[in-house]
């Protein structure tokens, strides 16, 4: 399994936000990196769309690249804006909710 980036530009100056589109209804990703360690990964919510509750095995880092995002953690309710950035803990539940259109990167970290 390659460990490297994919579906990204390397050697060269990006902005993230530009690297995922909204579409309309869903909830669109784009994978940056994964491997038994990690996990990169851009999102683009539209307004109402949601990732619904569920665990990580990792201790998950999000920040808000543009936009108004919800996010609830263990029963706790954060609202993010851009460059807001929250750790939802590994085994503890959580869901995402776009309150507006928003995109984010979501960086995992799984234990050895």
């Amino acid at each position: 399994m390659d460990g490297g980036m994919k579906n990204i530009a390397k050697g060269q100056v990006l902005r993230l936000d530009s690297l995922v589109s909204y579409q309309e209804g869903q909830v669109v990703s784009r994978t940056l990196a994964q491997n038994p360690h990690m996990s990169l990964t851009l999102f683009a919510f539209e307004r109402g769309e949601e990732i619904s509750t569920h665990a990580s095995g990792g201790d998950a880092l999000v920040t808000v690249l543009e936009g108004t995002g919800r996010f609830t953690v263990g029963g706790e309710i954060h609202v993010l804006r851009q460059g807001e950035s929250l750790v939802m803990p590994a085994g503890i539940p959580h869901a995402v909710y776009g309150e507006e259109r928003f995109k984010m990167l979501l960086a995992v970290v799984f234990s050895a």
